[in-house]
């Protein structure tokens, strides 16, 4: 009886942490939104200098990046890193728009950003799951947490023994 109990309360647990799923990955999505219009914002200012100077985009960073001074050289790398985030924030993105509800958590678990997701979480706010996605979340979670716990206490069961009337 003990167990059975235990096991609800785990599930329940888990019901309640993984409807949260839904809201974290729109939070995170936000924020990967957020961060890719940055990136387009800097790398369109850089191409504009870049143009001013009848360079491409490539060029300027290469004169950067061969420039003798460290700090000169630091940014060229820094713009070509950018360069290359920007195209990997903006595939996720787009990826997630493909993705159906239950896809995104595939999207967010296959190209996860640690940076964003980090700066999610520190403003994360649970929400209701009132979506079919979030009540989905919420009974994986307990079915997961009942059933794991229930199997994993499996071998501990007292046995009842058949007593020979």
């Amino acid at each position: 009886m003990l167990a059975r109990r235990f096991a609800m309360a785990v599930g329940l647990l888990l019901g309640i942490v993984f409807s949260q799923a839904p809201e974290f990955v729109q939070q995170y999505r936000q924020r990967l939104g957020g961060a890719v219009d940055e990136l387009k914002r800097t790398i369109a200012q850089f191409d504009a200098e870049a143009g001013a100077q009848s360079l491409t985009r490539e060029a300027g960073i290469a004169r950067l990046r061969s420039n003798a001074d460290p700090l000169v050289q630091a940014r060229g790398t820094d713009l070509d890193g950018d360069v290359a985030r920007e195209r990997r924030l903006e595939a996720q993105d787009r990826a997630f728009d493909d993705a159906g509800p239950v896809g995104r958590y595939w999207v967010f678990a296959e190209r996860f950003d640690p940076e964003i997701a980090g700066r999610a979480y520190a403003i994360f706010q649970p929400a209701v799951p009132v979506t079919a996605g979030g009540l989905v979340a919420a009974a994986v979670g307990f079915v997961a947490g009942y059933g794991g716990t229930r199997l994993l206490a499996s071998p501990f069961r007292r046995r009842r023994i058949a007593v020979p009337a």
